[in-house]
């Protein structure tokens, strides 16, 4: 099998992340969604719950960052030691490295949100996804997982996706929701989860070969 990486980043209620698990059950490859954190600290000899909390963080402060000029990640790999552990932009270099290590195995993987996509754009062997859904489709999913309703629910939807939008603006630059940033949009609840992963795989037989996941 060839180490074909898989990004996917989603809406909240969009069985993204389902999406993926299944993906990579099916072709036994591994799968990183949390487990990045502990890659990106073994990588780099800071205490996981470092990365943990920079995740956390983006359900908060991204808005109030970007007014001040986002932070692109310039690409450029830090070394252990050559950090702040205060500044939530070395975190995320440290785990851009942890991403980058990935792509460069010979193991192929699956890999849910941090920006991946971006971080791996000039990798020949990573392919991105985004998986979206209309409003009711993602109202019905989130509802399975979140003890809201109605509006409420709504709200809750709408102020992780925001966080997600603007933690990936800050550090990328660039739109989340911009198809332009994807290899493959995927509409789940037109799909639904198990054609979205045949879609998944038909688009990297296509690109990588019909052997690809021999």
């Amino acid at each position: 099998m060839k180490n074909i990486v898989i990004t996917i980043a989603r809406q909240y209620g969009s069985g993204g992340r389902t999406v993926g698990k299944m993906l990579a059950e099916e072709l036994g490859i591994h799968y990183y969604d949390k487990e990045l954190s502990k890659v990106a600290s073994d990588i780099s000899g800071i205490n996981e719950s470092y990365f943990v909390d920079a995740d956390e963080k983006v359900r908060n402060n991204w808005k109030n960052k970007i007014a001040l000029g986002p932070k692109v990640y310039d690409g450029k790999v830090k070394k252990p030691g050559d950090y702040n552990v205060a500044s939530d932009e070395d975190i995320f270099s440290y785990q851009a490295n942890a991403l980058k290590m990935l792509a460069v195995t010979k193991e192929p993987c699956v890999i849910i949100g941090r920006c991946a996509d971006f971080v791996l754009k000039d990798y020949d062997n990573v392919m991105s996804v985004f998986v979206h859904a209309d409003q009711d489709f993602l109202m019905q999913e989130a509802g399975k997982v979140q003890p809201l309703t109605g509006k409420d629910l709504e709200k809750y939807i709408a102020q992780i996706d925001k966080a997600r939008a603007d933690y990936y603006e800050y550090h990328t630059g660039h739109v989340w929701t911009d198809a332009l940033n994807y290899d493959l949009c995927l509409d789940s609840g037109k799909l639904g989860f198990e054609k979205c992963v045949e879609a998944i795989k038909a688009y990297a037989r296509v690109r990588f070969g019909e052997d690809c996941f021999d």
